[in-house]
């Protein structure tokens, strides 16, 4: 988290603003929601995972004690 938040820190408006309408210009409107509905399950995917290894760790770690 504390990473994101120093990475949105080097970007102003101005460069959010040009991002968005490079992605417009690349991708168009319509195809957009669809990209981003792809990352958001991409993502969620990989808290997922991310989140079952950190519960095998705590239960393996469990065992051992």
């Amino acid at each position: 988290m504390n990473t994101l938040y120093v990475f949105l820190g080097f970007m102003g408006p101005w460069q959010i603003v040009l991002i968005v309408v490079a992605l417009l210009l690349l991708f168009g409107g319509k195809k957009i929601p669809e990209l981003m509905r792809g990352l958001g399950s991409g993502i969620k995917e990989f808290k997922d995972a991310t989140k079952e290894e950190n519960d095998k760790k705590t239960t393996d770690s469990d065992k051992k004690e």
